[in-house]
């Protein structure tokens, strides 16, 4: 797996940890409100990593904070592109339940990574495209350089969702995707086969997972 997809496979455990203390920027206060959730999902994730418990009662209470603040179904979907439509609805849920299970991983397998690290995030001001908010951060952790990170807020002020994140100019949701049609291709089309490969990734527990394309 190449360095570029690893990367973006972990962005969100890598970079909500880190978004306190958070430095902004001014804002549109017309979009201020995304700027605000992105601070505010990076206390409550904060919080839930603090408390002291197994790596199983972490990931009980990190599930369902990331259904609320992830669009989970609409990212799983987008990922999936064409074959989308191609599947059986029992394939649809097997394929989203483990998307969960996926991710939920990834963000565990990397959330350590800030326990013990001074971790600075400056905010810019957010801006309007296609359809969603984008919210520009800049992360900033100790012995390590900047890394550029845009969340990309669907959803609207009344029920803000993340849809995407971008992270040094390229697109998390797009590259899964990319990666995924390269699997199923191989793979003679066979989403049993996609949720398979991912049903072994999420049984890795809180190791960072990698995508079936690199197998």
């Amino acid at each position: 797996m190449n360095t570029t997809r690893r990367r973006l496979l972990l962005v969100m455990g890598v970079a909500l940890p880190a978004v306190i203390p958070f430095c902004s920027a001014s804002a549109d206060v017309g979009l201020s409100w995304a700027a605000a959730y992105i601070r505010r999902i990076g206390d409550e994730l904060a919080a839930i990593m603090a408390n002291a418990g197994s790596s199983e009662l972490r990931r009980r209470n990190l599930r369902p904070f990331l259904d609320r603040v992830v669009d989970v179904e609409g990212v799983a979907r987008f990922c999936l592109g064409r074959f989308w439509r191609q599947v059986t609805p029992a394939q649809q849920r097997d394929y989203i339940q483990v998307f969960h299970a996926v991710l939920t991983n990834a963000v565990l397998g990397r959330v350590g990574d800030y326990e013990h690290n001074e971790v600075r995030v400056l905010i810019d001001q957010p801006e309007t495209r296609e359809g969603a908010v984008q919210v520009p951060t800049v992360v900033e952790r100790t012995r390590n350089p900047p890394v550029k990170v845009t969340w990309v807020v669907s959803g609207g002020p009344d029920n803000p969702r993340i849809a995407d994140v971008i992270a040094e100019g390229v697109s998390l949701r797009l590259t899964v995707r990319s990666d995924y049609n390269a699997f199923l291709t191989r793979h003679g089309d066979s989403i049993d086969a996609l949720v398979e490969a991912l049903r072994q990734q999420a049984c890795d527990g809180c190791a960072p997972a990698r995508l079936p394309a690199s197998q």
